[in-house]
């Protein structure tokens, strides 16, 4: 293929992604920021009231960036696990693989989907947060690089859930069992300094952490994890990802009988 034929490609993946979400976004994005929206109002509000400062701000403010990403996290991943789901059902994901399009296309214009929807649903959440916080941006360039990076991160993981996904449930078990835990202890709602030692280490593993706290950094100036180490987990796991994914593709699996 040359590179206008490659661009076309891309683009029109991309822009079959984005209709997809947008056309439902009373389902897609209207849901999340609701659900945010009460987060502030239970937990910043209500709680936040009885808990005090945390790492130097109210409480409120402190849980802000962490609510931000967790809406960013899962509806990157929900856009494109149930998008290439939905392409196996219908099996139209096989004119995708044996037309001429490379399959690191085809990965990149599902996670381009998955990113335009949890960009889309974090400026939402983010407007959202400004009634109830006054939000102000440390760094511009690590909130925006670390929010995008993150997105990149769960769409492409959310790929890899649709490939090995057989039935309609099974997009949902990895999203209830492993993603919801591993957010809400992933520093979303409390510093990990907190923590008694054990516990502490314990929560090294998670790579949410990370993710949370380099975006705290950007929004707030503080961070319970190094802001270099953060960066380096991200890009580690995009990258083992993004390897995944095509040979996953490559070999057709959960695709070709």
């Amino acid at each position: 293929m040359t590179f206008n034929e490659k661009y076309i490609a891309l683009k029109t993946i991309v822009i079959r992604e984005v209709l997809r979400f947008t056309r439902i976004w009373i389902q897609t994005v209207l849901p999340p920021v609701i659900t945010t929206a009460l987060y502030f109002i239970i937990f910043g509000n209500l709680i936040g009231s009885q808990i005090g400062d945390m790492g130097g701000f109210r409480y409120m403010d402190y849980i802000v960036p962490g609510l931000i990403m967790m809406a960013v996290i899962t509806n990157s991943y929900a856009n494109v696990v149930s998008s290439f789901y939905g392409s196996k059902f219908q099996h139209n994901i096989e004119e995708m693989l044996v037309s001429p399009t490379p399959n690191y296309l085809i990965v990149s214009g599902f996670v381009m989907g998955g990113l335009a929807r949890g960009i889309t649903v974090g400026i939402a959440v983010t407007l959202i947060s400004l009634f109830f916080s006054d939000l102000q941006i440390h760094n511009l360039w690590v909130a925006g690089s670390v929010v995008v990076l993150t997105s990149i991160l769960f769409a492409l993981a959310g790929l890899i859930n649709g490939v090995y996904a057989k039935s309609f449930d099974d997009i949902s078990i990895i999203p209830t069992f492993v993603l919801t835990p591993l957010t809400y202890l992933g520093g979303i709602f409390y510093s990990i300094d907190m923590l008694p030692a054990f516990w502490q280490n314990a929560s090294l593993v998670n790579p949410i952490l990370y993710m949370v706290n380099a975006f705290r950094f950007g929004i707030l100036g503080v961070s319970d994890i190094s802001l270099w180490s953060s960066y380096a987990i991200i890009l580690g796991f995009i990258a083992a990802l993004f390897i995944f994914s095509l040979y996953l593709l490559n070999k057709g699996h959960g695709i070709r009988t």
